[in-house]
């Protein structure tokens, strides 16, 4: 296992799978010097009980995949599946549509207030810390009806050299802040990976604390994917290979995502856009304390509309019922 980065790296984790799965990089999938690095996780499906899970999603144009993405303090798993200490900082669904044109990336806050199965209500990152991967897929796909095809988990050695790779990223600011010794001005700033896990990592000092938070992944996430499919990334071979050698060492997977499906998947995305790619929150009611908790009260009325187009594949079609959910353009 490859050295872990803690604190403020966390909210970084979702980046460096979804550079992999969106962007439709070959490349990286036709080379075993990439695709031996990558961690594998076992077959994290397996100790979830089939008859409790919910049917595939469907759509009339192919099969949609649905990608489970975590990023936490730790990779390691027990061998009963449970990772002891480990919290999912970021939880992300990411669905790849049927027609393989459009995807969307749906992040639920962590300390969203949920039933995890056998332990009663708690804050849903506390899923993982009880049971590993597969609890934390028991608890999503209990709550979303939403079938996960594929789990992955990130931890957080090498990602400044994934944004340093690629000469840094835009990201807009929406109001000035300051954190770790870094100011962010209103409007562009142009972010080296050294101030991108400050940008990241900033909590305090945000109106909108955690959910600012989000905001500011899927922000960074999202200028991570127009600089590598706007510039020269995939065009020049030292680049290419220094960002995805970077990327490879912070992925982990779970057994049933093998290297030929990885590459059938990447061709297939090929011709995904940067403006194909719709980016949201899991719809919130608001928050409230349990005990000594501060919770995240999900909506169930929205969410279930949500997640109702999301198993149906219609998501991007209904996009315009969920705008206050949507990353907006200029996120804090």
């Amino acid at each position: 296992m490859r050295g872990r980065r803690r604190g403020i790296w966390k909210p970084l984790g979702a980046v460096c799978v979804l550079l992999l799965v969106l962007t439709g990089g070959g490349v990286w999938w036709l080379t075993e010097r990439y695709a031996g690095q990558v961690d594998r996780l076992g077959d994290v499906f397996a100790a979830i009980p089939e008859s409790g899970r919910p049917a595939a999603s469907t759509a009339a144009d192919g099969v949609p995949v649905t990608f489970l993405l975590v990023g936490s303090d730790s990779r390691d798993v027990a061998a009963d599946g449970a990772a002891p200490g480990a919290r999912s900082d970021a939880i992300m669904l990411a669905r790849v549509a049927a027609d393989r044109e459009h995807a969307q990336l749906i992040s639920i806050p962590r300390d969203s207030w949920v039933d995890i199965p056998g332990h009663g209500m708690n804050k849903i990152n506390a899923s993982y810390a009880f049971g590993g991967p597969s609890l934390l897929i028991q608890t999503v796909e209990q709550f979303t009806g939403v079938r996960i095809d594929h789990f992955v988990a990130i931890d957080f050695a090498g990602l400044a050299e994934v944004t340093d790779a690629l000469g840094g990223v835009d990201v807009y600011v929406g109001q000035p802040t300051q954190a770790g010794g870094h100011t962010f001005e209103q409007g562009m700033n142009h972010i080296t990976g050294e101030e991108a896990r400050w940008y990241l990592g900033q909590r305090h000092g945000l109106p909108g604390g955690d959910f600012d938070r989000v905001k500011r992944q899927q922000n960074f996430l999202k200028a991570v994917m127009d600089q590598a499919v706007g510039s020269q990334t995939f065009s020049d071979l030292g680049t290419l290979d220094q960002t995805l050698r970077a990327v490879a060492g912070s992925v982990a997977a779970d057994d049933d995502l093998g290297v030929r499906d990885m590459v059938v998947l990447a061709h297939s995305m090929r011709n995904i856009a940067k403006d194909d790619v719709a980016y949201f929150t899991a719809p919130v009611l608001g928050t409230g304390r349990e005990g000594a908790a501060s919770v995240v009260y999900l909506d169930p009325a929205a969410g279930d509309r949500m997640w109702g187009y999301l198993i149906t594949d219609s998501l991007g079609d209904h996009a315009a019922e969920f705008a206050e959910s949507a990353l907006g353009d200029a996120p804090r």
